[in-house]
């Protein structure tokens, strides 16, 4: 476009005026530009709020192993501990061990149990979600049906 075509703007009103010069197609030509502009802008969005996920996840899940990795450090130890504790009350070091590492297979088969019953796949259907699509359906349905008397 050359100056002094264009939209311009009526001084003291936010109205914009359309040069006389200015044709339907230079004007949908620019429409086009902007919206190819917000669509380059939307997707750059898209990628580093992508990447900003992606980042976040990999620290949480560092930090989620550091944690796994201590917190089996600690029931070692605390092990060893029950372990001792049992030999220094009179039990046999290996009865001690049989006893304390039974009592973590347990709680770690009760622990797995639950997790499994949780993981089922009817477990994790989006229950409310279904309802209120089905209910949502039944609504749009009804609307379409003629009233009856």
């Amino acid at each position: 476009m050359t100056a002094g075509s264009g939209p311009r703007r009526e001084p003291g009103s936010g109205a914009y005026h359309a040069a006389p010069d200015d044709t339907v197609s230079s004007l949908l030509s620019d429409v086009v530009a902007g919206l190819a502009r917000l669509v380059r802008g939307e997707v750059a969005l898209a990628k580093a709020e992508a990447r900003r996920s992606l980042t976040d996840a990999a620290q949480a899940l560092v930090k989620l192993a550091l944690g796994l990795v201590l917190g089996l450090v600690g029931i070692n130890v605390l092990a060893g501990a029950a372990v001792a504790g049992l030999v220094g009350a009179g039990l046999q070091p290996v009865w001690a061990g049989v006893i304390v590492g039974g009592i973590l297979l347990a709680l770690a088969f009760g622990f797995v149990q639950a997790a499994q019953f949780l993981l089922r796949p009817s477990n994790l259907a989006p229950r409310r979600v279904a309802r209120n699509l089905e209910r949502d359906l039944e609504v749009l349905q009804g609307a379409k049906s003629p009233a009856q008397p």
